[in-house]
């Protein structure tokens, strides 16, 4: 069976150096043609290479005597006019072809690399951080403005009546509000770790660099305060050893470490990723724990512990709106998704500790609603972050609501939680005597 002959003339490549100078004139077109003495090797005929129709022009030869003296002179072409590759020739050449292509390391693939820091005006390199003025960031400028105002120290708190509400707890109470001051005795330690060794040295800006350092000595004064209420209530040695040594002595609170300790230790994790975990930290970590000893406050209890308590939760509340601050500053943020697993894996370990691990039940608190409760303050930092609802749960603790309002005491008496040093957050402007104002 005689295949069908291919189109247009084509002529027989000499792939030679010496041939390199022969005219197209000397040059013979042939047409293809396929005998069936050609193609018997294959039954049915395989499929048309492609070189075969592909022109090849000559190249020429300016002088005919090159040609006589060329070693082709006595090579015969006669019946090799046309003929295709054989078959075994073909897949050889498949099979060199494949192997260079697959053994040949194949180009990386380049990956999404992170933003550098050049990228983020809160992370690149300042050199003005040395100096305050001028204030280019008014609203972390502020922040850390408010933070100075709310300054107070662990010797302002009075303890003298605690001793005699502790001796009137019950062993549950005593035994859970131990274990909590075990946790934040600690816990201000590993923020303090965090700014020291992290956020301090990577942000670049002033403004936030005044904060974190002013967040620091608040971090200082908040563990020496719950450090002293231990050293208060608790008259043992071996049991208060036991409390301050909480993240080796106790499981439940080593979690909780755990978690923030890692987020300080992880070197891939961005600056954003760690803002939103230190946040869950300060938001999500302690709310419960703040809760729990508010609920003692509405009882009556503690008065020392409750103060102590409500200035604490006021700075840790600030500090956390300052992380949501410094995280809207960002430009590459982490994701959505990124930030709702941060959260949801705080949230879950803030619920074991306090519904499993230590109890509120141990305290006349409902285990579920205080399950609630740490869900509906994570949908609260989840919108400060600029992000939806995760939970959609009401607060179930009313009195948590009405904190602030019940700080309702004489300043004489006693100082307020809501205390600010005088004219620490007032304008030059605020301070000035003028004849013309209007009443």
């Amino acid at each position: 069976m005689a295949l069908p002959s291919l189109p247009g003339p084509f002529y027989w490549p000499l792939h030679q150096p010496h041939l390199q100078n022969l005219s197209p004139r000397t040059a013979k077109p042939v047409r293809e043609t396929f005998s069936e003495r050609t193609c018997a090797f294959a039954s049915p005929a395989p499929p048309r290479v492609a070189m075969l129709s592909v022109r090849v022009p000559l190249a020429t030869i300016a002088d005919p005597q090159q040609l006589q003296l060329s070693p082709l002179k006595g090579l015969s072409l006669a019946d090799k006019e046309n003929t295709p590759p054989t078959l075994s020739g073909t897949r050889v050449l498949a099979s060199k072809t494949a192997r260079r292509i697959f053994q040949e390391p194949a180009e990386p693939n380049p990956k999404l690399s992170a933003p550098s820091v050049e990228d983020e005006p809160l992370l690149r390199e300042n050199p003005r951080r040395f100096v305050i003025f001028p204030i280019e960031y008014h609203d972390i400028w502020q922040m850390y403005k408010k933070a100075e105002a709310s300054f107070w120290t662990a010797e302002e708190v009075d303890l003298s009546k605690d001793i005699q509400h502790w001796e009137t707890l019950k062993p549950e109470e005593r035994y859970f509000i131990s274990h909590v001051l075990a946790f934040f005795a600690a816990s201000d330690g590993i923020v303090n770790e965090n700014l020291v060794e992290r956020f301090s040295q990577e942000v670049q800006i002033t403004e936030a660099r005044c904060f974190y350092g002013f967040q620091i000595a608040m971090e200082n004064i908040h563990s020496e305060m719950y450090s002293l209420l231990v050293d208060t209530y608790i008259k043992d040695s071996k049991e208060r050893e036991f409390l301050f040594n909480a993240i080796e002595t106790m499981p439940c609170v080593k979690k909780k470490a755990d978690w923030a300790l890692r987020w300080i230790g992880d070197k891939e994790a961005t600056y954003g990723e760690r803002v939103v975990a230190f946040a869950a930290v300060e938001g999500i970590f302690f709310s419960g724990s703040f809760a729990s000893i508010f609920w003692l406050k509405k009882r009556g209890l503690m008065p020392g512990l409750t103060f102590s308590n409500e200035l604490i939760s006021r700075d840790e509340g600030l500090h956390c709106d300052f992380a949501c601050l410094m995280f809207k500053h960002l430009l590459h943020k982490p994701s959505e998704q990124r930030v709702k697993e941060i959260i949801v894996n705080a949230v879950r370990i803030e619920q074991e500790f306090l519904t499993e691990a230590l109890p509120v039940k141990l305290i006349g608190m409902n285990c579920t609603l205080m399950k609630q409760y740490i869900e509906f303050v994570a949908d609260r930092l989840m919108l400060e972050l600029g992000f939806g609802k995760v939970f959609r749960v009401e607060n179930p603790f009313d009195f948590m609501e009405n904190i602030s309002l019940e700080g309702k005491t004489n300043f004489f008496e006693k100082r307020v939680g809501e205390y600010q040093r005088m004219g620490v957050m007032s304008s030059p402007t605020e301070n000035s005597f003028t004849l013309d104002a209007d009443f």
